[in-house]
């Protein structure tokens, strides 16, 4: 079996709410994905920062800072999905690397990498820095469309989750 299959398999097992089968195979291919996080090969480390969201491994959220990192567009993707369904029910895995996505929804060379870093900031709090630079990039009308409708949504958002004053 191999790393992506496993976390096939992981990510099977977490929906169905398998915690004990989870935790094994967790321990099972805890080093070939440490291994995998650190290879040359672009696709390899690609492969290891999707698999740390479908294992819905916690304890590697620092791997996945370091895929935010990556030189490779594909990895900083691949990290982008684990945090964002890592986030979902707790906010502070975005808030934790907040600057590191306002750096990428703003310069990223790679569309497709601003809208995915747009989409994990829904799952942070509701920050008012962070609905600004989604306003402002929701009306630049230089920006992608595509970019531009997900910064408003994720704006929208995030202002109904602010409390009430």
């Amino acid at each position: 079996m191999t790393l992506a299959e496993a976390a096939a398999q992981a990510d099977a097992l977490a929906q169905a709410g398998s915690e004990r089968e989870l935790a094994d195979l967790r321990k099972e291919w805890g080093d070939e994905l440490e291994a995998a996080a650190r290879s040359a090969d672009f696709r390899e480390r690609a492969v290891a920062y999707r698999a740390i969201g479908q294992f819905r491994w916690r304890a590697k959220e620092e791997l996945l800072r370091r895929g935010l990192d990556d030189e490779s567009p594909a990895c900083r993707g691949s990290a982008l999905l684990s945090l964002e369904l890592l986030s979902r029910d707790h906010p502070s895995t975005v808030n934790g690397v907040r600057p590191l996505l306002h750096n990428l929804v703003n310069g990223d060379g790679n569309a497709a990498v601003r809208r995915l870093a747009v989409l994990c900031l829904k799952n942070g709090s509701p920050e008012r820095n962070t609905i600004v630079l989604l306003e402002g990039i929701a009306g630049d009308d230089e920006s992608d469309p595509e970019l531009r409708r997900a910064a408003a949504g994720v704006a929208q958002q995030l202002k109904r989750k602010q409390p009430r004053r």
